[in-house]
């Protein structure tokens, strides 16, 4: 157990029986009145925001939690296989981890998935992939106003909106935070 005084933040606790992680953290002293720390956290499973005053001298638990690099493999139900870049082994991570941004990867990929004693918490895909359109409606001449888009459907599965001048076969760099068409790549 350690201090209140030792929390930072990006810290994991186990606040209340489940795992939170530090947003901001800092100390107050009003007046006339005791020392405390304003702590601001987000739950990292529900993504709910909890905030608590802990006193100086609040014993708290702080979670050792190993974050790394992992291979994508494949999807097996509610799951997603990984692959651990150096020992080769292989973990079941469920998709709710990765939230929407599981639609944009693709089998080969690489994942920063975070552990907290053999139980994974935390996932994140890259936050830009390079995929290949495999269906789009041609462009009509003349169908060209400032900033047209038209949807195209890339080798996931997933239909995006990209400009008129994308064709079927182009490559495309897609933002997985937010679904959106970034650039053609050549």
């Amino acid at each position: 157990m350690a201090k209140a005084s030792d929390i930072k933040n990006g810290n994991i606790l186990r606040f209340n029986g489940e795992l939170v992680q530090v947003e901001e953290f800092l100390h107050r002293t009003p007046g006339n009145l005791r020392a405390f720390y304003q702590a601001r956290m987000r739950n990292v499973k529900t993504g709910k925001l909890v905030e608590y005053r802990f006193r100086v001298d609040e014993e708290v638990e702080i979670c050792r939690v190993e974050t790394s690099d992992y291979q994508y493999l494949y999807e097996d139900g509610d799951a997603l296989v990984v692959m651990d870049n150096n020992t080769y082994e292989q973990f079941n991570i469920p998709k709710l981890l990765f939230g929407k941004a599981v639609r944009f990867l693709k089998e080969g990929m690489n994942v920063i998935i975070a552990f907290e004693s053999d139980e994974p918490i935390m996932a994140q895909t890259p936050s830009h992939v390079e995929l290949e359109i495999t269906y789009s409606e041609p462009a009509v001449k003349g169908d060209t106003s400032t900033n047209a888009l038209k949807y195209a459907t890339v080798e996931t599965g997933v239909e995006i909106k990209v400009p008129m001048f994308i064709n079927q076969g182009d490559k495309v760099k897609i933002d997985t935070r937010t679904g959106d068409y970034i650039e053609r790549v050549k």
